[in-house]
């Protein structure tokens, strides 16, 4: 599969895409006010517990206080579960106790909560050995804790965090408090594998572990090395920094997206990494230069007049972000609804077919639209619950191979992702490992008219609200003279008609109504101003 890296940069805007075969499979964007945190280490302080749900929230200095689950105390599973461990006798000591609580001050004298690690029933001896070690959770309301950020914000909700640290670099990943060397499942070849973790044992400082990625595969033991010195040269400024800072507080800042994107998904795969903007390509090939000079090459400057997401075919794809509707080349169409608790896909065939080839038909149509949601998945960024409802099919043998098209779409995508099998109502639902925000979320922003719901209240359910308003004014008040403020579009409902609907509310209720025009009013908000008061009297009289 070719694969190509377009990033295109303006003074206030960073947008980054990879095309798979010419066409955006996935997009990144980086602009003020929306950069990426993912990766952040900050000197945290418990701001509450709470063993009823095994989690702790922490204030590192946002809006909300950060989420942090107790599984994500001393312990690396979630995130060493993507790659294989080794088996020898000596990885069975237990875990070391201290992880990023031990770095910081002393707790308070509260009582602390204490919560064992439950026992698992008959497991596999690997598992069981795992959950036998994992530490038992000791955390205090006002106590320091060293975090680092796993999911960015999502709505209400603040960041995630763990207190099991790791520093990712360009072939490894450190990970302190641990003396365990992985192997990305990724890499098949059991000598490199092999090779690659005799290396990288010897070159470890005592007190460390590492994960060895994909893309270090072949890579000389210099390069290893060097790698390995950077990743320890920064958490040695992070151990400095933590004693002299005061919690909540930032301590480290990962890579912004750019840097991000070239550390991670600039491999062998890749290639070209095109680049609109002389200061940004300068730092990148200085980058490359350093981590994969065989790579250099790779690294273009664009100098075309036209638009370089024009040139690749990229801006009318990120344009059809914004549509519900997403047209399938063989007539169909998928429609995505995203609602609070789930995303939901409707599979749609768009024209008629035949009876005697209906079955034919939507296998076809569902198979092409199993492809292209897998994709919009990935486009989108859209992570949490997904549920979507094919074109019925009555042969279990086409269910299934939609079921297989999606597990082979699936495998390219690097977030986790599960997708159970067909249902006999036709529908398959999708978890997908949600990280950041999606992208729509980045480009857009919560309507200030409807607040994202995408539909505002009738004029006519208004205007009732309005009529009952009068009433209860007139129930409670000897006042017959009033001003009402309107949306400009409610206000031309109001005056409407031979004899007008304002008219016929003054005649009903015995008031005089004068109406005042307000651009920048909601077109279901009004405002009740009493003339003889002259103030606002609206919440007087609300429900």
């Amino acid at each position: 599969m070719k694969k190509d890296i377009i990033i295109n940069s303006t003074a206030n805007e960073h947008r980054i895409a990879i095309l798979e075969d010419s066409k955006l499979a996935e997009l990144f964007v980086e602009s003020p006010g929306k950069e990426r945190n993912v990766g952040d280490i900050y000197l945290g302080r418990v701001a509450k517990v709470m063993p009823g749900i095994r989690a702790a929230f922490v204030d590192v200095g946002m809006k909300q206080d950060a989420f942090l689950h107790f599984s994500d105390i001393g312990s690396i599973d979630e995130f060493s579960s993507m790659f294989d461990e080794e088996d020898d006798e000596e990885e069975s000591s237990e875990l070391p106790a201290n992880n990023g609580e031990n770095l910081v001050a002393e707790a308070n004298a509260a009582p602390p909560v204490t919560i064992e690690a439950p026992k698992p029933a008959a497991a596999h001896p690997r598992k069981e050995r795992r959950d036998v070690r994992r530490p038992e959770v000791n955390l205090q309301k006002g106590q320091d804790i060293l975090v680092q950020i796993t999911k960015e914000p999502q709505g209400k909700k603040g960041v995630r965090v763990r207190a099991a640290i790791s520093m990712p670099g360009r072939f490894l990943v450190l990970i302190p408090f641990d003396n365990k060397v992985g192997v990305s499942k990724k890499m098949s070849n059991f000598k490199e594998r092999k090779r690659l973790r005799k290396l990288v044992r010897s070159l470890l400082p005592e007190g460390f572990g590492a994960i060895i990625r994909t893309v270090a595969e072949g890579k000389t033991e210099e390069m290893l090395k060097q790698d390995l010195e950077e990743l320890v040269k920064q958490w040695r400024t992070i151990e400095k920094a933590v004693k002299s800072e005061k919690a909540p507080a930032l301590i480290y800042k990962d890579l912004n997206t750019t840097s991000s994107v070239i550390r991670d998904l600039f491999q062998d795969s890749v290639e070209h990494v095109v680049v609109d903007d002389k200061k940004l390509f300068k730092e990148i090939r200085t980058y490359v230069q350093w981590m994969s000079p065989d790579m250099l090459e790779r690294v273009e400057f664009y100098k075309g007049k036209e638009p370089i997401f024009d040139k690749y075919g990229v801006e009318k794809d990120i344009q059809s972000l914004f549509s519900k509707k997403v047209w399938l080349k063989s007539g169909g169409y998928l429609y995505i609804e995203k609602t609070e608790a789930m995303t939901v896909i409707d599979v749609n065939s768009g024209r008629y077919a035949a009876k005697r080839e209906q079955e034919l038909n939507s296998l076809r149509t569902d198979l092409e639209a199993a492809r292209e949601l897998c994709r919009q998945l990935r486009l989108r960024d859209i992570g949490g619950l997904t549920v979507v409802d094919f074109i019925d099919l009555e042969d279990e043998k086409n269910k299934k191979k939609i079921y297989d098209e999606m597990k082979k779409e699936i495998r390219k995508d690097r977030a986790k992702i599960t997708a159970l099998p067909m249902t006999e109502f036709g529908l398959v639902q999708i978890t997908r490992q949600r990280i950041r925000q999606s992208v729509q979320m980045s480009f857009s922003e919560a309507c200030p008219t409807c607040g994202g719901a995408g539909i505002v209240q009738s004029k006519s359910s208004t205007i009732n609200q309005i009529e009952r308003w009068i009433r209860r004014f007139k129930t409670e008040s000897k006042e017959f003279r009033l001003e009402l403020h309107v949306s400009p579009m409610i206000a031309e409902y109001l005056k409407h008609g031979t004899i007008s609907r304002l008219t016929k509310i003054q005649f009903k209720f015995f008031v005089k109504v004068k109406l005042a025009e307000e651009p920048t009013m909601a077109p279901d908000d009004f405002k009740f101003v009493s003339i003889k008061q002259k103030k606002d009297i609206t919440d007087q009289y609300r429900n």
